[in-house]
């Protein structure tokens, strides 16, 4: 089944592909499906298939991945505008809204995917949920200073805030040199509404709801392939 799955997650990564052409600037997200993009689009510029293209990626790690690929980098400052980001997702509500950060990188995910003119996110169906919160905490991006009170914040906003650590129990830290907070609110009956309020607060640096921002969503379900496009 697990096996299934993989080659499941990777006939979806190759679907994403088929939005990348030559001469493209493409944003690389984080995650298991969308790596199987990002190793596809190295296999079609080492075969000739793919030429001109130049990636940003949205996290250290993944800028390591896209040159062990082969995949040329750049920089939102050169490239200020992406023609495509694939990435992946968290949780996504039947809306095409997403929580997304569990891998921590999604103060970047999120400049990329506003910077982005489509935004393909790939998913396997266990990451389809009727109701954002359900069935993933919310992951919020706060500066290392002053981050008990931004812990009592939440804990007022009806949440269950815990610091990611890593497995020697300090605190995970971002690319960015910020702490992650992994927030429980269960289901997220407004995200709009939560969204303003986080951003409202200083030392809140981004949080892990990205409201209207992809364009599709393609599932790798037990059944095959199928994908959701925004309205």
């Amino acid at each position: 089944m697990a096996n299934d799955r993989d080659e499941l997650k990777k006939i979806a990564g190759e679907k994403a592909v088929e939005y990348v052409e030559s001469g493209m600037v493409v944003g690389l997200g984080y995650g298991s499906t969308a790596i199987h993009a990002l190793r596809l689009i190295g296999e079609l510029i080492r075969g000739g298939e793919l030429e001109g293209i130049q990636a940003i990626p949205t996290a250290d790690l993944i800028a390591e991945e896209a040159c062990k690929a082969g995949i040329p980098l750049t920089s939102l400052e050169d490239h200020p505008r992406i023609d495509v980001t694939i990435d992946g997702a968290d949780e996504v509500d039947p809306e095409l809204n997403l929580i997304k950060g569990g891998g921590g990188a999604l103060l970047r995910e999120k400049i990329v995917a506003q910077a982005s003119s489509l935004n393909i996110i790939v998913v396997d169906e266990q990451k389809l949920s009727p109701v954002l919160g359900t069935n993933f905490d919310l992951p919020v991006e706060i500066i290392p200073f002053g981050w008990r009170p931004l812990e009592a914040y939440l804990r007022s906003l009806d949440a269950e805030p815990k610091v990611r650590t890593k497995t020697d129990g300090t605190p995970f830290v971002t690319d960015n040199g910020n702490y992650i907070l992994d927030c429980r609110f269960g289901a997220i009956e407004d995200p709009y509404a939560l969204s303003a309020e986080l951003k409202s607060r200083a030392g809140i640096v981004e949080h892990g709801l990205f409201l209207d921002l992809a364009s599709e969503v393609i599932i790798a379900a037990g059944d095959g392939i199928r994908s959701l496009k925004r309205d």
